[in-house]
């Protein structure tokens, strides 16, 4: 039995832009600035759905668990670049947040969308990634109903993993399976159907806030700076430097002294520099709180204080 796709919010023809082959450059702009006007205020009715997809995340990383994307087409691809993004930016291991798209490396440069409607595919998918039941697998998909996105949930809670959706269709079968359901609202498309637009900016915000929400929680953040940024070219190196120097009020001089003292580690120069310490005893400190900056910044002032 044929699906009626028209049932479903990201198919439905938007009555706002029915003339849009009709308007100027700059009135079709406007109007599809004024429909991206909508996603922020949808994904903030998803904020307790969120915060809970963060706390599960961070406690399944902090035990060598991993975090887990999976998707086909523009969802696929958009998990598959949000955890490209966190081992340079948070000095992570790129095995710990991976991203599964329907069709593999080659799809994130020439589409396979027929790929999308093979479930087994994504269950064989997630076997072969190696999924086990201290993970967690965000499905994600704008429909809630991609064969190959469900398959791969499916499987993953068969091996007894945490799992988490990401859908622009909050009644649909993904729904149905999950531990968290994180469902935006957008509305229809400018463009019917096409789900790259506010569907997609929709499930890049919400992944940003799940990844960033993720690192702060497990200490890859202090105040509002990437303390664990790798720095790996000149651009890093230059923002490490002023991440010390945001982060310890010291002059670009000392910094760069602190810096080398602190084996390049722009964490241990922060706890050295506000705390006195030297430079195994501020790695110590990091060590004993799991990186945390604060708290070890905290344990070694009330040493001294």
């Amino acid at each position: 039995m044929t699906e009626d796709l028209s049932l479903l919010i990201t198919e439905k023809a938007n009555g706002r832009t029915k003339d849009l082959d009709r308007l100027s450059t700059l009135e079709m702009v406007r109007l599809i600035n004024e429909e991206d006007k909508k996603v922020a205020f949808a994904v903030e009715t998803q904020l307790e759905a969120i915060a809970k997809a963060i706390d599960l995340v961070a406690e399944a990383l902090e035990k060598g668990g991993h975090l887990i994307y999976l998707g086909a087409g523009t969802s696929g691809r958009l998990g598959v670049l949000d955890a490209v993004e966190c081992p340079p930016t948070f000095g992570l291991d790129p095995t710990v947040i991976r991203g599964l798209l329907a069709g593999g490396e080659a799809a994130m440069f020439r589409s396979a969308e027929d790929l999308e409607d093979d479930e087994e595919q994504g269950a064989r998918d997630v076997r072969e990634a190696g999924v086990t039941s201290g993970d967690v697998l965000i499905g994600i998909t704008a429909s809630g109903r991609t064969p190959y996105t469900l398959g791969g949930v499916k499987e993953a809670r068969r091996l007894g993993c945490k799992t988490i959706a990401l859908t622009n269709n909050p009644n649909s079968p993904l729904a149905q399976l999950v531990d968290v359901v994180i469902a935006p609202v957008v509305g229809p498309e400018v463009l019917a159907g096409s789900t790259r637009l506010k569907a997609g900016t929709a499930q890049k915000m919400v992944l940003n806030m799940i990844s960033t929400g993720v690192m702060v929680k497990l200490g890859k953040v202090y105040s509002n700076l990437m303390v664990d940024v790798r720095p790996t070219n000149r651009k890093l190196v230059e923002r490490a430097k002023r991440i010390i120097e945001e982060a310890t009020g010291l002059e670009r001089g000392r910094v760069e002294a602190l810096w080398e003292a602190a084996g390049r580690d722009t964490k241990t120069a922060i706890v050295m520099a506000l705390t006195g310490s030297s430079a195994s005893e501020a790695r110590a400190a990091l060590q004993r709180h799991l990186g945390r900056v604060r708290q070890a910044v905290e344990e070694l002032k009330g040493a001294t204080g």
